[in-house]
């Protein structure tokens, strides 16, 4: 079978990893979902949290890990996940980028941010599935990261998991200001991304309704900035058919969303 695709939200910060309460939903939901599918040979994560002008690929052997938050306490900043990398493929993928017309950057010195490493701590916790991380591209345009995906496709034939992380809320914020983003926006919103992704219709449709996600009802307001959203594009270009929505709940309070194409 072909390797599954993920968006998932990855909650806030090292948070999910300390046990706080407004992410005990997404914990559960993070440590139980491997059982949806076999165990991949390697993880191709696109983070939120790593942007650059052309796709760039983490392709060291042994990444550190970035702690790309600020305020949390020392055990925060102590985490590890010593999963190791994988240059061969790191090469091999941008062959596939650059197969497609897209220059390629492959970073070896590069760590994997708190995109990656919580999430994944919770998911296969004894960090022994090799791992590499993608960037964004940071003009953010939503029809290119569907094009990106696209040239992942190949990847799931060699049993090489897409995990997308971001979240399909995120306004930051309106974390710390109640009621600047209506609960009728981000309901909207949801509904919206969850109509698009899950239902039947042409690809094509799919793709120009993904493409112009900030036509949704509530899309500005949920995300003032793309970059938590565009992990999903990525994956829907990889995949270029429907998903299943399989988790929906609050995380910090706000309905979030994360699908699965198998």
């Amino acid at each position: 079978m072909p390797a599954p695709i993920l968006y998932i939200p990855h909650g806030g910060g090292p948070m999910p990893l300390l046990g706080d309460p407004g992410h005990l939903k997404l914990i559960e939901f993070l440590k139980t979902v491997v059982n949806r599918f076999e165990r991949p040979e390697a993880i191709l994560i696109i983070s939120a949290h790593w942007e650059f002008q052309v796709p760039a690929l983490t392709a060291g052997s042994k990444p550190d890990l970035v702690y790309d938050y600020g305020g949390f306490p020392d055990e925060a900043y102590q985490i590890t996940y010593p999963a190791p990398g994988q240059p061969e493929l790191a090469r091999d993928i941008a062959g596939l980028l650059a197969a497609s017309g897209l220059p390629v950057h492959l970073n070896d010195q590069r760590g994997f941010d708190h995109g990656m490493f919580v999430p994944l701590k919770l998911m296969y916790p004894d960090a022994d599935v090799p791992c590499l991380q993608l960037s964004l591209l940071n003009h953010l345009n939503a029809m290119g990261h569907i094009e990106l995906g696209r040239a992942l496709a190949p990847l799931r034939k060699r049993n090489v998991m897409v995990l997308g992380s971001g979240m399909s809320f995120h306004n930051l914020r309106s974390f710390f200001m109640p009621g600047l983003v209506s609960d009728e926006d981000n309901l909207a919103f949801q509904e919206w991304l969850n109509e698009v992704s899950t239902s039947d219709m042409s690809e094509q449709q799919r793709a120009a309704s993904l493409a112009n996600w900030h036509e949704a009802p509530g899309g500005m307001a949920c995300h003032p900035r793309p970059e938590h959203l565009l992990p999903l594009h990525v994956c829907y270009g990889t995949a270029n058919k429907k998903a299943e929505r399989i988790f929906y709940d609050e995380v910090i309070g706000k309905p979030v969303s994360g699908f699965l194409w198998e």
